[in-house]
């Protein structure tokens, strides 16, 4: 799918995300008020130490005793003390807060791009899920629990500080809030109004990325096949320049913002020189309180850098947040519920689908399948059969019409979890013994995985024993057994299978289809002739349809395909 056409998944709103925030957070009311009370306690510890050197310089200006000097000593080791006991604390605190809100939001994500409908995800691309999972995912979890607890660290640390300014001599405060603040506030709005909306722009070129990397990956076999290599490397080549490009202009936010960062430092220590001087002059202060103000405001420069520097990470961090909330919420992405149809597995009327605007996959297909009633679909590649199989199993929603029932779906690529075989079958059936996983696998003739060197429990998958295409097969057959939905739609499910387990497989999906509905889409016409009906498609729509023996004897695109599919085989 071209970016034209491909559609990411939503971002959500600042109330969206503050909403997931106070959801994960619920509960924990008491530990949230317990963090801001170590981290105000620590704030207000830390200003013993510069108001004690502060003391000092005066004590020592006026000889007031080896006992003055003590006392002051006493009470910065004191200070410092409190200070680092009570704000590691509430950092621990709220590093677990922190944690807290991104497992849960972690955890509602997954659970809702499992759930999204395969139709969102074709528009999408599966680059753009992948990337939220992962790429947004880990930008949280790096920065998150160093950002929060910075900034509520900080402000208390600020917040404390000003005041401590404030009761040394107003004019103190005044001069240097009046000359700095409104740099910080410039600084912060100028940030703002740049870097949201570049590190979104880095996000998403990060999501085209891995859509371009994974449809490659995934066609492998094809690119090397046709030679594809260096047009996909050029496609993938040429995404990551996009990658590189947007970073290197958030580099250069970064930059800028460090920048203004320094003229507020520089404004602020001048002011206070320039304060301080001239209430020393005047008679109006003295040079300890002149010192200790000095170091209150240097006490600044961590917490406000430190508050400033994180803005950057927190934009960052916010922009993924968007991103991996906007899952949560993509309601618009959620798949009606079907209705049940009548004395059918399933009715689907009027059909029309497209997956590109303007170019229609299927147009006016109607398709009633009865109760115990196996339908094969038959036509030329690109009819438009796995297309309607998809609509009717629940997996693609029409673009217009209407579809009664659901089904489970198997095709020709199945996927086997890395697990045991007994986690690959009880998926689909939480809790089922070993008697049904065991009549499962015999229904559907599944002997070789019954054989297995631990039974249910051998390690199957990527790490365990690699299942060969007709035992993965046999895997899925044997799922659809054990979930026994009213219909089962099989769209080239045997054709993974060679000529030695393509008989084996025939029986097995006939196996799985006993006792209920099934659409079957058939690559091989042996396995059409023996369904109930036979439905023949052609250019998205079905041009025939009827039982074997009167198709066959019939002038039309089944007779013509049956009589060179037999010529063939004799």
């Amino acid at each position: 799918m071209s970016d034209d056409t491909r559609e990411t998944l939503p971002l959500a709103t600042a109330a969206q995300v503050r909403s997931e925030v106070r959801l994960a957070l619920k509960g924990g009311t008491w530990k949230v008020v317990g963090v801001v009370a170590l981290l105000t306690l620590g704030a207000a510890a830390g200003l013993a130490t510069p108001w004690a050197l502060g003391a000092l310089v005066d004590a020592v200006a006026e000889s007031q005793g080896a006992e003055r000097i003590w006392l002051l000593a006493g009470a910065i080791a004191a200070g410092a003390l409190f200070a680092a006991l009570f704000s590691g604390m509430g950092q621990v605190g709220a590093t677990r807060l922190v944690e807290r809100v991104l497992a849960s939001t972690r955890e509602r994500m997954v659970a809702r791009g499992l759930a999204l409908p395969r139709a969102a995800l074709e528009r999408a691309g599966a680059g753009d899920l992948v990337s939220r999972a992962g790429d947004d995912v880990a930008v949280i979890a790096e920065s998150a629990p160093f950002v929060v607890p910075a900034v509520t660290g900080a402000a208390f640390t600020i917040a404390t500080t000003v005041v401590g300014i404030a009761v040394l001599d107003w004019r103190f405060a005044v001069c240097a809030l009046v000359l700095v603040i409104p740099v910080y506030v410039w600084t912060l709005r100028w940030h703002r109004r740049n870097a949201p909306q570049i590190y979104e722009a880095e996000r998403a070129a990060m999501a085209t990325r891995a859509h371009y990397l994974l449809a490659s990956l995934r066609g492998i076999e094809t690119v090397h096949a046709f030679g594809l290599s260096r047009p996909h490397g050029e496609r993938i080549l040429l995404a990551s320049w996009a990658v590189s490009i947007w970073a290197v202009r958030a580099r250069t936010i970064i930059n800028g913002f460090f920048a203004r960062i320094n003229l507020a430092e520089f404004l602020g220590m001048s002011s206070i020189l320039v304060v301080g001087f001239w209430l020393v002059r005047e008679g109006h202060g003295t040079v300890g309180a002149a010192t200790t103000a000095m170091l209150f405001f240097l006490r600044l420069f961590g917490p406000i850098n430190e508050m400033m520097f994180v803005v950057d990470e927190l934009q960052s961090s916010l922009a993924s947040m968007r991103r991996i909330v906007g899952v949560i919420h993509a309601n618009e992405y959620t798949a009606a519920e079907r209705p049940e149809p009548r004395e059918a597995a399933a009715d689907a009327e009027a059909i029309r689908f497209e997956y590109l605007p303007g170019h229609p996959v299927l147009d006016d297909v109607s398709l009633r399948i009865g109760a115990d009633e196996t339908v094969a679909l038959v036509g030329s590649s690109g009819a438009g059969k796995s297309t309607l199989a998809a609509i009717v199993a629940g997996v693609l929603d029409p673009g217009s019409g209407t579809v009664a029932g659901s089904a489970a779906l198997v095709t020709q690529e199945v996927h086997v979890f890395d697990g045991t075989l007994r986690e690959n079958l009880d998926l689909v059936k939480p809790g089922a013994s070993d008697e049904e996983l065991h009549a499962a696998l015999r229904r559907v003739g599944a002997d070789s995985l019954l054989g297995l060197p631990d039974g249910l429990d051998t390690g199957i998958g990527d790490r365990g024993t690699e299942l060969t295409p007709a035992q993965a097969q046999s895997l899925a057959l044997a799922r659809v057994v054990l979930l026994d939905p009213p219909l089962a739609v099989l769209d080239e499910a045997t054709s993974e299978a060679g000529s030695a387990d393509s008989a084996a497989l025939d029986h097995a999906a006939t196996a799985a289809l006993d006792g209920r509905a099934g659409l079957l889409v058939a690559h091989r016409l042996d396995q059409a002739a023996k369904a109930d009906r036979i439905v023949v498609m052609e250019k998205g729509r079905i041009v025939e349809e009827g039982v074997h023996d009167d198709l066959a004897n019939a002038d039309g695109p089944y007779a013509r395909a049956w009589s060179l599919w037999t010529r063939g085989r004799s």
